[in-house]
């Protein structure tokens, strides 16, 4: 008796001949664990600052209803942070690029967002090598079919080579284990790993998020960062900070659209505050809460048919963004041993005034030594 054919191969072979728009998953979690998780963190404590009851960074785009609210805000001229970060992209990779074209790095994309700028990456780096892997990583597997079909049909990137992972990687334990499954798929070959579109911002701790990826990262992988930063840390900056967010109606709808998908309550952009603030001197903060303002008590139907109150004042924190000053990104690349060797910076463009605000790229290497003789000394990449 012959062996069986692994159905991996079978099922390659029956996509390659087949037009229908067909894309993988390899699911990493079970989705009641996440579901569960979301119900326990709407239940949190009474805040009137948004630290009780919330939403933490990826289930904000959990689901398809997020999904595409997502999608509508990316394409919204008002968002600036995706404005100029899809204006600038481009250009900042070509300075990174160099570093990482010739040394037969896969992708792994973490927080696969829109994919285009997947598929410049992948454009770029499959002319040096043929054979690479394309990874996307998101908790949301809607996001993961959406962001996947923009870099296989726009950089013609094979569907073979490709392999999404359903996983929540700010969880360090998951890392791990994508560490492991890497291993095994790709061996000692070293990896891009990007965290694009001022993801690092989203999460309550910056630093922990940092540090749970940089325990995956051997000596020959670099990790590819985009954030957003400010050169002025004062109040009337963080109030322009959270006024950036505030005067597009698509990001409310989107940052909403987890609360509106999940629970029962009506959504009235009236109960939603942009606060911004500084924090840790070092770095400004935004926060997106709903409050309710009615002066009542107002009852929330949960995803398991429980319901809890929301008394007058309490809050729900919907977002979390920030904007890096660059000694918040020297302390967090310090902290967790990354030896920065390139770095791009793009400045908003106002018509009417100037912008303390900014878009950076860094290319990060684990530890602290210098890394090539070729490349810039990590003591002076900030000044480009």
């Amino acid at each position: 008796m012959t062996e069986p054919v692994p159905v991996i191969r079978k099922l390659e072979q029956a996509l390659a001949d087949d037009d229908f728009a067909w894309s993988l998953l390899l699911v990493g979690e079970d989705q009641t664990d996440k579901l569960a998780t979301l119900t326990g963190d709407l239940r949190g404590p009474f805040s009137k600052t948004g630290d009780g009851k919330q939403i933490t960074s990826g289930f904000s785009y959990w689901g398809i209803g997020p999904t595409i609210a997502w999608a509508n805000a990316t394409n919204d001229p008002f968002y600036l942070v995706m404005k100029v970060g899809a204006e600038s992209f481009l250009r900042h990779w070509r300075k990174v690029l160099p570093h990482v074209e010739n040394g037969g790095f896969h992708l792994v994309s973490l927080g696969v967002g829109t994919g285009v700028k997947d598929r410049t990456i992948l454009g770029d780096m499959r002319r040096h090598h043929r054979e690479m892997y394309y990874i996307p990583v998101d908790m949301s597997s809607e996001m993961l079919r959406m962001g996947t079909l923009e870099p296989v049909r726009g950089a013609r990137f094979p569907m073979s080579q490709v392999l999404p992972v359903q996983l929540d990687f700010s969880i360090a334990d998951n890392m791990d284990e994508l560490a492991q499954l890497l291993a095994r798929l790709i061996g000692d070959d070293p990896i891009l790993f990007t965290l694009t579109g001022n993801t690092l911002a989203n999460f309550e701790s910056d630093e922990e998020l940092l540090s749970t990826l940089t325990r995956v990262l051997r000596p020959q992988d670099r990790l590819l960062l985009e954030v957003a930063t400010t050169s002025s840390l004062d109040a009337d900056a963080a109030k322009a900070a959270a006024d950036e967010y505030h005067q597009t109606r698509a990001f409310a709808e989107f940052v909403t659209s987890a609360l509106r998908y999940n629970t029962d309550l009506t959504i009235d952009n009236d109960r939603i505050d942009f606060r911004g603030e500084v924090e840790n001197d070092d770095a400004l903060r935004v926060k997106i809460v709903w409050q309710n303002n009615t002066g009542a008590p107002i009852v929330m139907g949960l995803p398991d048919h429980t319901e809890v109150v929301l008394e007058p004042e309490d809050t729900i924190l919907l977002y979390t963004t920030r904007k890096f000053s660059t000694e918040r990104l020297k302390k967090l690349t310090a902290a967790c041993e990354l030896t920065p060797i390139e770095h791009a910076h793009s400045a908003f463009r106002h018509t009417r005034r100037p912008s303390p605000f900014g878009l950076d790229l860094l290319l990060l290497a684990p530890g602290t030594a210098e890394v090539t003789t070729a490349t810039t000394l990590a003591d002076d990449i900030w000044s480009t």
